[in-house]
């Protein structure tokens, strides 16, 4: 991929000076429609390794269809999206995960009916190598295989600071704890960039303070690349190392925070206009 013409430091703020950066993911012109609906028109993004950059917008503004697009829900009709070198276009969902794509969901896509500790196990399908034959029997590789697996998905435990729940069923547990879960079961297929549909909604403030923590502890010490959409603005403008605004499937801002807190049109499109 053909390197950019600015700095770490010119294009998001990175402290490196003079080192060429070049984009983890690159989006560009994507084009999204349904039927006579237009979700995506000429979408444009860029997301450096490592940090953290948030989409906002209004409700139906096709802040998800991006994710979607991303995750290969979607098939948009027109566009680019690369990620790592690769053209994610021909790629499956499951192939996407396998490159490092990992996700959660607005609502809560957990298996209600099965414990804390086997949804999150359910993250690590991705790597099982063994054979039907060898699963069945149980033995030797696959032993080793399922004891590689259940040492990860017991760190992404302690981690998230679940243990006490671990064999719980999750429709036991308090919705802020699901989403919790539902953060380990990503983490669980160890992925190089994580796209988050609001972590937060519907959590009090605690727990909202809880799975921000939890973000950046990710971003900080896995060095993972987070998508990230809020709409808890106060969360949004803490974290965040740069932030897109989509308004009508059209990207109408992108910079720092501060950039997009005071441009106008977002103002206009996502706070209301000021009287």
């Amino acid at each position: 991929m053909q390197m950019l013409s600015t700095t770490k430091e010119e294009k998001d703020g990175y402290p490196e000076k003079g080192i060429m950066a070049a984009p983890q993911l690159s989006i560009a012109n994507l084009h999204l429609n349904f039927g006579g609906i237009q979700a995506l028109k000429d979408v444009s993004l860029e997301v450096f390794d490592g940090e953290i950059f948030s989409i906002i917008g209004p409700n139906g503004a096709g802040k998800t269809s991006i994710l979607n697009c991303l995750s290969g829900f979607y098939k948009p009709q027109k566009g680019k999206m690369i990620f790592a070198d690769t053209d994610l276009a021909p790629l499956k969902p499951h192939q996407r995960s396998a490159l490092g794509i990992g996700r959660t969901f607005q609502n809560i896509e957990l298996f209600r009916n099965m414990t804390v500790l086997d949804n999150i196990l359910l993250g690590r399908h991705l790597y099982l190598k063994s054979g039907v034959l060898s699963g069945g029997i149980y033995l030797g590789k696959t032993l080793k295989e399922e004891a590689q697996h259940r040492l990860r998905v017991e760190e992404t435990i302690d981690f998230l600071e679940i243990e006490g729940i671990r064999k719980k069923l999750v429709s036991e547990i308090p919705y802020g704890l699901q989403k919790r879960v539902e953060l380990g079961r990503a983490l669980a297929a160890e992925p190089k960039i994580l796209l988050l549909d609001e972590p937060a909604t519907g959590m009090n403030l605690e727990e909202t303070e809880d799975i921000v923590r939890f973000i950046l502890d990710v971003n900080e010490e896995f060095g993972t690349t987070i998508i990230l959409i809020e709409h808890d603005l106060m969360v949004i403008m803490d974290i965040s190392k740069r932030i897109a605004c989509i308004d009508f499937g059209i990207k109408i801002a992108e910079g720092t925070p501060e950039e997009v807190k005071s441009n106008p049109r977002v103002i206009e499109a996502y706070l209301g206009e000021e009287s």
